[in-house]
């Protein structure tokens, strides 16, 4: 298996779901499973004794294929990446047959080796690094069970206290179950789920090792000259190593959806500083959307903190000249009476009249345009 092809896969099977990482704080839970390859492992001093048979004693390695390995973890998350479990594991390796022994290279076999145990695993998560995944490293000690069940015969012949041994001369099945001392490096990376709050997918590397020799107990039997012998024995196995790729998920508790975005307020409304006041034909009386428009402007204009107002009487050029003068002044005076009933001072405001001058809506003379017949409040 590709170790590094099964990053890159994770990696991209992660990306449609992956979300801002949050610190890992306070209680969590884990689980993952994945292939386990264990290196060879010493067998050394495969002894037995029998009276006239003399006395065997060789040495070699063990070989076991690709495994299943999993764990458990109950752990605590400290919110600056430092994490401390305890977890759970267990291994399961068939065996593979044997090397590199003595006195002769023909031995195969098969069976199985099965590992269980607790380690107490220290983690850090570099946090910030990435919002698509958060990478990790650990290291771990505790202790593990290894029991072996293993079976061997002789494949080519050797020579056996004084007697010569064919193919299929000798046999031995192992059994025993010995606690050792263990130890791991650990290094993975997690992927956030963001509709589950706390949860995340995990993926990570781990060499698994274990310290000192084991003895396991061993039966013989040994065919010499057409005469059967069976005997009781030993065997020590050596340290093992194991590399493991885990797939998983962890739990953590308490985790609060992340805080939605907090709405900006948008900007006030600019407030306008000129308003248009229209009047009907031949009329310098306000209507009542024309006193509405110069309240906003009264209102307004304390806002902005004006100083001067201006108001500006226009006409449309149906009356004669003079006359159209008289009118526009008339309707400047209305608005500039109504402003200070609305609340502003009368020595602000400043009054003038245009008649049919200026006109909004460029007519020729004698035309009725509703457009020009206004008052223009300008807020200084």
């Amino acid at each position: 298996m590709n170790f590094r092809r099964a990053l890159v896969a994770a990696t991209i099977l992660a990306m449609p779901i992956a979300a801002s990482a949050q610190p890992v704080t306070g209680i969590y839970l884990g689980a993952g499973a994945g292939p386990d390859i264990p290196l060879n492992q010493d067998v050394k001093n495969l002894q037995l004794t029998n009276g006239a048979l003399g006395g065997l004693s060789t040495s070699g390695k063990a070989k076991f294929g690709v495994g299943f390995t999993g764990q458990a973890s109950l752990g605590y998350g400290f919110g600056n990446g430092l994490r401390a479990e305890v977890e759970g594991v267990y291994l399961n390796n068939k065996g593979n047959g044997f090397t590199d022994f003595t006195r002769t290279n023909g031995l195969a076999g098969g069976g199985t080796q099965q590992k269980y145990g607790v380690m107490v695993n220290g983690l850090y998560d570099f946090n910030g690094l990435s919002p698509m995944f958060v990478p990790y490293v650990g290291v771990g000690v505790g202790a593990l069970w290894v029991n072996d069940d293993l079976h061997a015969r002789n494949t080519s012949t050797f020579s056996y206290g004084g007697n010569t041994l064919t193919p299929g001369g000798f046999t031995a099945q192992t059994n025993g179950t010995t606690a050792v001392f263990a130890y791991q490096a650990i290094v993975g990376f997690s992927v956030p789920v963001p509709s589950v709050p706390g949860l995340a997918l995990t993926a990570d590397y781990r060499f698994l090792g274990t310290a000192g020799n084991r003895t396991d107990s061993a039966n013989y039997n040994v065919s010499v000259s057409g005469q059967n012998f069976h005997s009781y024995g030993r065997v020590q196995m050596g340290p093992t190593y194991d590399n493991q790729i885990m797939f998983g998920v962890r739990y953590n508790f308490g985790q609060a959806p992340a805080p939605a975005p907090v709405p900006v307020a948008p900007p006030p409304a600019p407030i306008a500083k000129s308003y248009l006041v229209f009047f009907d034909w031949d009329k310098a009386t306000l209507t009542d959307r024309a006193r509405q428009i110069i309240a906003e402007a009264a209102a307004n204009s304390k806002k902005v903190q004006t100083t001067r107002i201006e108001v500006n009487g226009y006409t449309d050029t149906s009356g004669t000249p003079k006359y159209n003068m008289g009118l526009s002044i008339r309707r400047a005076q209305a608005v500039a009476a109504e402003l200070v009933r609305n609340g502003v001072p009368k020595q602000e405001i400043s009054i003038q009249g245009f008649g049919d001058t200026h006109l909004l809506v460029p007519t020729g003379p004698g035309v009725r345009e509703p457009q020009n017949r206004r008052v223009e409040i300008i807020l200084h």
